[in-house]
């Protein structure tokens, strides 16, 4: 298989494309869905093989013995990101998303705030404010049209109430890479207002050449009594609907803590997701992995350059993810009025920008992991679309 090679997933309970009609008026047949965060591709031979081999046994029991597990993500943290994490500091759960809401449960109580860097992935504030807590918007600053932080005005936005900050990294959407100087910020933001640190590092595999992710852990050591990590294989492998995650805390007393929400919970892991993630971390998943962020590289270039033919649209440099973060606001056009073009003219599925919170409003995000076809469908899509601009 190539990155090429196109693959039907209308008709197969696709998220992406299945839902497409109820939710946009969008047929699969003629649309082009680019929202859901998962990728077109099929994830390396060595996952499949993985699933092939529990499926020739075919007896589906209870997941045991998770040493290999946890030895292959020892391995991938320390080889891919120089990161030495032990065994005991990991907490399998189905997924990121759930690993969120069960870190909010854990780590505040109802009415206390948790801070959000906005715009920032909309999980988190659906997940926040449904556990009865106050989602704080703290909005990043655009500087020639990439994110910055804006420590000095998020301190006036502070109430007092505020118990954990949510720091994606790198961030979605936007596809920033914070630089060391800019973990150490956000590090002494969370020591000076006494807030644990939940580090969602999703993304840190999905970096572009010439960019350089560095994980909390390493970025500030001596924050380590109030951090959590977040981690996982499904979107670096394309493997979201095996719903599993890791929780990674090195601090006895806070892990104590989430041990306890995690029994709480009944929470057990997922054999087939365990199988899979085992499989991905490996140097097979590796190189697949190399592959895919050269092949990213072009389908990123290629969509900047037909954006950047449209007048009054702006593509966010991207230094991670596949998430391209596109601002209409320079066509002068209402964000209604962007959205209906999009979907009803261009016939593209994507993620409105207000979801994502504070300073998203102009903003839609374009998912490019996909056949290369599909990137230059889409470009003349929009370019036909906003051709009374040019």
């Amino acid at each position: 298989m190539t990155f090429d090679t196109p693959i039907n997933r209308a008709g197969t309970h696709c998220v992406k494309w299945d839902m497409m009609e109820s939710l946009y008026g969008l047929s699969p047949r003629d649309g082009l869905a680019m929202w859901v965060a998962d990728m077109e591709f099929r994830p390396p031979q060595v996952v499949q093989q993985a699933l092939d081999k529990m499926l020739a046994h075919g007896v589906y029991g209870y997941f045991g013995d998770d040493r290999a597990y946890l030895e292959a993500i020892r391995w991938w943290m320390q080889t891919r990101h120089g990161w030495t994490v032990d065994p005991e500091w990991i907490f399998t759960t189905h997924g990121l998303v759930n690993g969120t809401a069960l870190c909010v449960d854990a780590f505040t109580a109802p009415g206390d705030g948790v801070i959000l860097m906005t715009p920032v992935y909309h999980a988190f504030s659906r997940i926040i404010k449904a556990a009865g807590r106050e989602a704080v918007e703290c909005p990043l600053a655009l500087v020639d049209g990439v994110a910055q932080l804006d420590i000095p005005a998020w301190e006036a936005r502070l109430t007092g109430r505020e118990k954990l900050l949510i720091l994606c990294s790198p961030h979605n959407p936007g596809g920033r890479v914070w630089t060391v100087a800019e973990l150490q910020a956000v590090a002494d933001f969370c020591q000076r207002h006494d807030l644990v640190l939940l580090s969602d590092e999703i993304h840190h595999d999905l970096v572009y050449p010439g960019q350089k992710h560095t994980v909390m852990p390493n970025a500030v050591p001596e924050i380590a009594d109030r951090l959590i990590m977040m981690t996982a294989t499904t979107k670096t492998f394309n493997i979201a609907g095996a719903h599993i995650g890791n929780v990674i805390i090195s601090d006895p007393e806070l892990r104590k803590t989430f041990a306890n929400k995690m029994n709480a919970m009944g929470i057990s892991p997922n054999s087939f997701g365990m199988h899979m993630a085992t499989a991905a971390y490996s140097p097979e998943g590796a190189a697949w992995v190399d592959d895919l962020m050269h092949y990213l590289d072009g389908n990123r270039r290629l969509f900047d350059e037909g954006i950047a033919r449209i007048p009054g649209l702006r593509s966010t440099p991207l230094q991670s993810t596949y998430l391209a973060w596109v601002d209409f606001s320079g066509t002068g056009m209402t964000p209604a009025e962007a959205i209906d073009r999009v979907e009803k003219v261009a016939k593209i599925a994507t993620n409105h920008g207000a979801s994502f919170g504070a300073g998203g409003e102009t903003f839609l995000r374009f998912n490019l992991a996909c056949p290369r076809a599909q990137i230059a469908d889409a470009v003349d899509r929009l370019q036909r679309a906003f051709s009374d601009l040019q």
